[in-house]
C-alpha cells in the first residue's frame, strides 16, 4: 500500500465494521486505527473519537462517498445513542 492519510473520523465501532466491510468488498486499500488505550480504559476515545480511517489521497474522493452513502442509508445514531457495550 502507498503512503496513507487520514480520510475520517470514525465515531463507534459499528462505523468501523461497516465502513471496513464496504471498503474491502470494493478492494480499496485502507487501515482502520482505533483510539482505545487499555491503560486509560478509553479514556482517549471520549476526547478524540473511537478511532480513524487511513488510506493513499487517491481513495479519499470514493471512500467519502461510500462513507455518506452508508451513513445515510443506515441513519446511523449518533455514539450518544448507542446501547451500552457488554
Amino acid at each position: 500500500m502507498s503512503r496513507t492519510e487520514k480520510i475520517l473520523d470514525l465515531n463507534n465501532e459499528i462505523e468501523a465494521h461497516l465502513i471496513d466491510g464496504l471498503l474491502n468488498e470494493r478492494s480499496i486499500p485502507h487501515l482502520i486505527r482505533s483510539f482505545h488505550d487499555s491503560a486509560y480504559d478509553g479514556l482517549w476515545q471520549a476526547h478524540s473519537g473511537w478511532g480513524r480511517l487511513d488510506a493513499p489521497e487517491e481513495y479519499r474522493e470514493e471512500i467519502i462517498r461510500i462513507y455518506n452513502e452508508m451513513s445515510a442509508a443506515n441513519h446511523l445514531p449518533p455514539e450518544d445513542e448507542l446501547p451500552p457495550e457488554g
